[in-house]
C-alpha cells in the first residue's frame, strides 16, 4: 500500500474514532420539568458503528504491502 495511502488512513481512523468517543461521552437531550428530569435517554449505537469504522481504518493503515 502506498505511504500517503496509510497515512491519510491512519489520521481519519483516528478522527473518526475520536469523534466516536466524543459522541458517546456527549450527553444527548432530556426532558425535564423544572428541577425534575421525566425522560434521559442516550442512545449510543451510532457511536460504536462510527468508533467501529475508526478502528477499521487505523487496521488497514498498519497493513503492510508487498515489497
Amino acid at each position: 500500500m502506498n505511504k500517503s495511502i496509510q497515512t491519510i488512513l491512519l489520521v481519519a481512523g483516528i478522527i473518526i474514532l475520536g469523534y466516536g468517543i466524543y459522541t458517546m461521552i456527549q450527553p444527548e437531550a432530556q426532558v425535564s420539568i423544572g428541577d425534575i428530569a421525566l425522560v434521559k435517554a442516550q442512545d449510543n449505537t451510532n457511536s460504536y458503528i462510527t468508533m467501529a469504522i475508526g478502528i477499521a481504518a487505523i487496521a488497514l493503515s498498519l497493513l503492510k504491502g508487498k515489497k
